[in-house]
């Protein structure tokens, strides 16, 4: 299928969704959104994918925020519309059974910072900037970043970043835990689809597990995250995954995972 505003392409398990428009430097619009959620669901359901990695076209923006243009003119009831329909495409997004990593190569900003930290982690080139600069309009975060953020950084420093609406740069960024690693822009989606390619070797079953683990315990006391964990353990012991993984160790050769995650 081929789409307006996105590039997608697939290979050696490895998804590629590209937002694809440069020239506003990627702002989301609700047509990009629609067509990132059908994207997403047909990611879900395609067994021969097991990474998806998110980037922007060309070397200004990862995606630099929503379109200024389109939600100028919504009322509030469409406003309301359009955050949901933006939330729906995030949570599919952390939601996905498979590992997703955003590849941040310039700004970003708003929108473009809420699609990143819904991925599971973040890489960045040397001049990715990234800030939720809403306040600056008037309005405030829409597509989670509220939420998001203040997960990972602690709530001090988000409401630092979305009462003030500054930006801050990749080292920052590290430094703050929201980027795993700073790389050259050339280097950026070499290092990416070399962690993308580790984890592509990866079973499917424990990947998913140690995923939805991971968020659904982040939600909830540790005795009962510690409980989740106990119930995906059992779970991937009975999977081929785990039959192959344990006899590969014990006859000291790589192991070739095939399971389904449907079972």
């Amino acid at each position: 299928m081929s789409y307006k505003n996105v590039l997608f392409e697939e290979q050696n398990g490895i998804a590629t969704l590209t937002f694809n428009r440069p020239k506003s430097l990627n702002a989301l619009n609700s047509q990009l959104i629609t067509e990132v959620s059908a994207i997403l669901d047909e990611v879900g359901e395609n067994e021969d994918i097991r990474v998806l990695v998110l980037t922007g076209a060309g070397e200004k923006a990862f995606v630099a925020g929503a379109d200024i243009t389109e939600i100028a003119t919504l009322n509030p009831v469409q406003a309301r519309h359009f955050s949901k329909q933006g939330h729906m495409v995030m949570d599919k997004l952390q939601d996905l059974p498979i590992p997703a990593i955003a590849a941040v190569n310039g700004f970003a900003l708003g929108g473009g910072l809420e699609i990143a930290l819904s991925c599971d982690f973040i890489y960045a080139s040397e001049n990715a900037k990234f800030g939720l600069p809403e306040i600056n309009l008037g309005i405030i975060p829409g597509f989670g970043g509220t939420q998001r953020l203040a997960r990972i950084v602690g709530k001090n420093l988000a409401r630092e970043m979305i009462f003030t609406g500054k930006m801050i740069d990749a080292a920052e960024a590290e430094r703050k835990g929201i980027v795993n690693r700073v790389v050259g822009a050339d280097q950026l989606m070499d290092e990416v689809k070399k962690t993308a390619g580790a984890m592509a070797a990866k079973g499917k079953v424990s990947l998913g597990a140690a995923k939805q683990s991971v968020n659904d315990g982040m939600n909830v006391d540790l005795a009962s995250g510690c409980e989740i964990e106990i119930n995906a353990f059992a779970l991937c012991l009975a999977s081929e995954d785990a039959k192959e993984g344990t006899t590969a160790f014990l006859e000291k050769r790589t192991p070739n995972f095939k399971a389904s995650r449907k079972g």
